[in-house]
C-alpha cells in the first residue's frame, strides 16, 4: 500500500506540475508529497523529476512511467471505490460542474430524488459558467454546451444547445413589424458577451428549412449572463439573443415572445462530460444515468429545441 500511495503521489505530481497542488488535492502535506515521491525514486533506482525552486518536470523515465501507470492508477482506485461502496450501492463525493443559472433551475430540482435513490453519495456541487479541467481539476462530471472535448473525456447529448430571439409584447408593440433578419439591424439589441472570452459572439440565423442568414441587431447594451438578458428584454428595452433554457420560463409564462419563430442559432448541444474510463466508478455512472433518465422523463430535448 505505501508503493500505491507514492504513485499516486507521484501520478498527481505529474498531472499539475507542483508537489504543492498535488498535496493540496490529496488532503496531504507538501513535503509529504515529495518525501513519497523521492522514496519511489530510491525503489525504481531512476529520477522521475527534475527538481527546480520554480517548476517541476519529467524526465525521460518519468515520462514513460507516467504512460504506463497512469490509466491503471485509476482503473484501480475506481475498482476499490466501486467494492467499498456503502452496501453495493455507489457512494463517495460526487464533484460536478454546471452552468450557475442552468444548474439551479434544471438540475438542482432533481438533486431530491437523486438522494433518495442514492443516499451514500454526497454532492459537491460547483456553478460556474466557464469550462473546467474535468480530469486536471478532479471533477467527475460537468453539465454544459460548447465545451471543447479533451482527450480521455466523453459526451452524451442531453439536449439540444438552440439560442432564440425574444422580446417583450411591450418592445414589439411600440415598434415596426420584424418580417424577416434584414429588418433586425434597426432594432435595439441586447447582447450576450461571452464568459470565456469576453467579447460579442457573432452569430448566424437558421431557418427551419436550413436557410442561413446573419444577425445584425443594434448592440444597445451587452450582458455577461442570459437570465439578466431574459430580464432585460422583459421590461422591453430591446430584443435578446438567448438560450432556450432560459428563455423557455419566460415564453412558457407568456412574459416574453419570440421574435422570428422560424429562425434560430443552432450552438450544438448541451452534453454531459464525464473522463473515460474502462472502469466508471459507480457514483459517476449512477449521476450520468439519472441525468440523462430524468432529461428524457421530463421531455427537455423537445422543450429546449426552437425547431
Amino acid at each position: 500500500m505505501e508503493t500505491f500511495s507514492s504513485i499516486e503521489c507521484f501520478v498527481r505530481s505529474a498531472e499539475v506540475g507542483s508537489f504543492a497542488e498535488a498535496a493540496r488535492r490529496l488532503s496531504l502535506t507538501p513535503a509529504a508529497v515529495g518525501k513519497s515521491v523521492a522514496k519511489l525514486e530510491a525503489r525504481l533506482g531512476v529520477r522521475l523529476f527534475q527538481r527546480s525552486t520554480r517548476s517541476l518536470t519529467l524526465t525521460e523515465a518519468g515520462q514513460l512511467f507516467l504512460s504506463e501507470v497512469g490509466a491503471s492508477l485509476t482503473t484501480i482506485q475506481n475498482a476499490v471505490a466501486n467494492l467499498a461502496s456503502a452496501g453495493g450501492q455507489p457512494a463517495g463525493t460526487l464533484k460536478v460542474s454546471m452552468g450557475t443559472v442552468f444548474g439551479r433551475l434544471y438540475i438542482v430540482p432533481l438533486l431530491g430524488e437523486f438522494l433518495r435513490r442514492f443516499p451514500a453519495i454526497s454532492p459537491d456541487w460547483h456553478f460556474d459558467n466557464r469550462q473546467v479541467d474535468l480530469i486536471g481539476q478532479g471533477f467527475d462530471a460537468a453539465i454544459g454546451g460548447g465545451f471543447e472535448l479533451p482527450q480521455g473525456v466523453v459526451a452524451r447529448r442531453l439536449t439540444p444547445a438552440h439560442r432564440v430571439l425574444v422580446a417583450a409584447a411591450d418592445y414589439l408593440d411600440r415598434h415596426a413589424v420584424i418580417q424577416g433578419p434584414e429588418d433586425l439591424a434597426d432594432h435595439d439589441g441586447i447582447l450576450i458577451r461571452s464568459p470565456q472570452t469576453g467579447r460579442v459572439r457573432s452569430w448566424q440565423l437558421t431557418h427551419r428549412n436550413r436557410q442561413h442568414s446573419p444577425l445584425t441587431l443594434k448592440a444597445r447594451m451587452t450582458m455577461s449572463d442570459s437570465e439578466a438578458a431574459c430580464a432585460t428584454a422583459m421590461q422591453g428595452l430591446g430584443i435578446a439573443l438567448v438560450s432556450m433554457p432560459f428563455a423557455v420560463p419566460y415564453l412558457e409564462a407568456g412574459t416574453l415572445r419570440r421574435v422570428l419563430p422560424d429562425w434560430y442559432v443552432d450552438d450544438g448541444n448541451i452534453s454531459i462530460y464525464y473522463a473515460e474510463h474502462r472502469l466508471l466508478p459507480g457514483k459517476t455512472r449512477a449521476f450520468v444515468d439519472f441525468i440523462i433518465e430524468r432529461f428524457a422523463g421530463q421531455g427537455l430535448a423537445q422543450r429546449f429545441s426552437a425547431v
